[in-house]
């Protein structure tokens, strides 16, 4: 019977697409993890079981989600997909009888193939009663004939081949690279031939002055290697650097092409996890791989050495170092369980740890730094666990490989030394023997030393690959819009929209509205009520689920989102303040901002009193590693990029909300006069914010109620009347 197929989640949240993978497999067909997270709905909390079971039926399966208990458990058709722990998704493959008890073979994303007994089985998927025995829940899936006729993706083959493209750029280099290693080689050729002239020439001759110039021959070789080997070691420092740099910026690049909706459900620690692996794939490529490419040529060169001296010693070493090396191959797959296990928990501490450090301030006044300590301890001991298991799987590597090695090695010592005593070789020729064994063994180190890096590169390639698989925010392929249309009211025919998946409850649900060019449109509403989403699916942060939005009449999609942008001010309820200079963070796109722009900005947004306090003034780095900022200066700083930007569209949401009456009025009536020839949306729950909009649309609960001026809408005192009626100017 063929073993069952297993793959390893990437994420802590991957396990219910990872496990539609794994069935899949089984019954032959081969998804990629990105498409499958896209049909799952996978978010930051993972999926549920209704977003598994809607995957499945579109790729084919024919699925029944059920509660039942273990009598009925060992009658279903397998595999199926369980809930696990309560909080995680397993692939239940096999139940075997052995005796009165049962074993369960279990294929989990997060640890691999596990067997259990019917006990422990029990105390992990039994997470309710049914008739006063143990229940769980299961996802029978069994493939139609759909599943059959339609064509699976193809595989991804995340290979070595275009990372070699990295080395393209630096042919030079790595030529001198070569060249580097080549005369090394050489040199070192010539040890063995001194070593054994030393000895038996001489020392057999008692010539003195020979010896003495062999030696200093050995000195003038042995300086020139280690000239040679600096020489190296700065070509392979400029080339790792320059790899390095390139690996990481096209992640980012990448990173940066992607939708929103992917970071939504990525964690902090998980994308800083994945840089750090651009390190592994540099340093296979220019460590391990050049290096591997020498040693091969040296393995080669001292063979045919070893050959002229004894082939049987030759023949003996081969066969030892195919046992050490079939050793060291063992353990690759436990290596790769290892390393898995430490990325998720290494991801999690850098998360954790970034939570600790920007949410000091809560975690004060919360009273709850003993529970935030206590949290990172338990990540680190989940740390500390993994290291162990990878230390004791290191030691019964080594320990095992020693052992072979050392056999190997007495051996042809023995063989050597008998030859000698019986007059088949010299001393110098057994020294000699020994020189080239060391020699041969340092490529064999090597090898595994490359084998063992190629498979962190790989398995740190298939993660990668998770990003750069996945689609960018814009296709390339699909011809876009460039410029505004001469139209540029902005409308919304029935959009609905909802973040996790159609299952999930909609936040915005049929909403019409028109825009008009070069107007002020208000939207408010109770909080949770859709209007920052509405915002955000203008901008085209989203899709909408249904219905569509379009500038002067053409759809939004087809326009170049960095063009539409680029005609966006925008100020966001979190927008983000960036370390660095007052300046640079007003005028964020620009390498050199504009001073008069800048000067503007800041007049319309009120805030120059504060920045010419500052002994630096639009010098001053502010944000995380510089000044702090209150929420009101924030805010004014915010809506100073907006305007620096001098767009034809004004998207404010609930700009003004943290700053005091005088300043809010101060540059509302600055604003006013910026409005002017512009399209504005703005998003408030203040009063003095809205009624002076050239039209108020109301949404309450994912809809609009309302829409009118603020006097229309007052006067009939429906939705907009309750939402201000307890602000001063409207009163009771």
């Amino acid at each position: 019977m063929p073993k069952f197929p297993h793959y390893l989640q990437p994420d802590a949240m991957d396990c219910g697409p990872t496990c539609l993978r794994i069935v899949a497999k089984y019954f032959g067909k081969h998804y990629n993890l990105e498409t499958l997270r896209e049909l799952t709905w996978k978010t930051r909390e993972g999926v549920s079981l209704l977003t598994i079971s809607d995957a499945a039926e579109k790729i084919g399966f024919r699925t029944q989600g059920v509660r039942i208990t273990f009598d009925r458990l060992i009658e279903i058709p397998l595999p199926a997909i369980i809930h696990w722990k309560q909080n995680h998704f397993v692939v239940l493959y096999k139940i075997k009888k052995r005796g009165s008890k049962f074993e369960i073979y279990i294929s989990d994303p997060a640890h691999g193939l596990l067997k259990y007994t019917q006990e422990e089985f029990l105390k992990l998927w039994g997470s309710t009663q049914q008739n006063n025995e143990p229940a769980g829940i299961v996802l029978l899936m069994e493939p139609t004939s759909d599943f059959y006729v339609e064509e699976g993706e193809k595989v991804n083959k995340t290979g070595f081949g275009y990372l070699f493209s990295y080395l393209k750029p630096y042919k030079k280099l790595i030529t001198q690279l070569l060249l580097g290693f080549l005369t090394g080689s050489i040199l070192s050729l010539i040890f063995p031939f001194l070593t054994q002239a030393i000895v038996d020439v001489g020392i057999s001759t008692n010539n003195l002055n020979f010896i003495v110039l062999v030696l200093i021959a050995q000195l003038v070789l042995t300086v020139s290697q280690t000239a040679v080997g600096f020489i190296r070691s700065w070509i392979m420092l400029h080339t790792s650097a320059r790899v390095s740099i390139s690996l990481i910026s096209d992640f980012l690049i990448k990173l940066m092409k992607l939708p929103i909706r992917f970071f939504d459900t990525k964690l902090i620690g998980d994308l800083r996890q994945r840089i750090e692996d651009n390190q592994r794939i540099q340093n296979f490529l220019t460590g391990n791989l050049i290096s591997m490419s020498f040693g091969i040529f040296i393995f080669v060169i001292y063979s045919f050495v070893m050959a002229y001296y004894d082939w049987i010693i030759l023949l003996i070493f081969y066969v030892g170092s195919g046992f050490y090396v079939l050793w060291i191959l063992m353990f690759l797959k436990k290596r790769k369980e290892i390393d898995y296990k430490r990325f998720n928990v290494a991801s999690a501490n850098q998360s954790n740890v970034y939570q600790l450090i920007t949410g000091m301030q809560e975690i004060k006044l919360n009273n709850c730094e003993k529970q935030k300590r206590w949290e990172w301890e338990r990540i680190q001991a989940s740390l500390f666990r993994v290291s162990v298991r990878g230390l004791m799987l290191n030691q019964n590597q080594q320990a095992g490989s020693i052992f072979i090695n050392q056999v190997k090695n007495i051996l042809i010592s023995f063989i050597a030394a008998k030859g000698v005593v019986e007059g088949n070789m010299t001393l110098g020729m057994m020294m000699a023997i020994q020189y080239i064994i060391g020699q041969l063994n340092a490529p064999l180190n090597e090898f595994i030393s490359f084998i063992q890096a190629g498979q962190d590169a790989k398995i740190s390639l298939e993660r990668l690959g998770e990003i750069h698989q996945r689609e960018d925010e814009e296709d390339k392929d699909v011809p876009k819009n460039y410029e505004l249309p001469v139209r540029k009211d902005l409308s919304v025919t029935g959009v609905a929209f909802h973040y996790e998946g159609p299952k999930s409850p909609r936040v915005l649900n049929d909403i019409n509205l028109v825009i008009p060019e070069n107007k002020v449109t208000a939207i408010v509403g109770a909080s949770g009520s859709g209007k920052t989403t509405l915002i955000k699916l203008m901008l085209g942060f989203y899709p909408p689920y249904e219905g569509k939005i379009e500038i002067g009449g053409i759809g939004l999609q087809q326009f170049n989102m960095e063009m539409w942008r680029s005609n966006c001010g925008v100020v966001m309820q979190d927008g983000f303040i960036f370390s660095d200079t007052i300046a640079n963070n007003i005028a964020v796109a620009d390498d050199f901002p504009d001073r008069e722009k800048l000067r503007r900005a800041v007049e319309v947004a009120n805030i120059g009193e504060y920045i010419e306090s500052l002994p630096l003034r639009y010098n001053t780095k502010i944000g995380q590693e510089g000044t702090g900022l209150s929420q009101g200066q924030k805010q004014r700083i915010l809506i100073a990029r907006a305007v620096y930007k001098d767009p034809r569209y004004l998207f404010f949401d609930e700009a003004t909300n943290s700053l005091d009456a005088n300043n809010e009025k101060v540059i509302m009536e600055n604003l006013a006069g910026f409005f002017e020839g512009r399209t504005v949306i703005t998003v408030a729950h203040r009063l003095s914010t809205v009624k002076n909009a050239d039209r108020i649309v109301v949404i309450d609960k994912g809809e609009i109620v309302e829409t009118g001026t603020h006097s229309e809408l007052a006067a009939k005192k429906g939705a907009y009347y309750e939402l201000v009626k307890n602000q001063l100017e409207l009163g009771n």
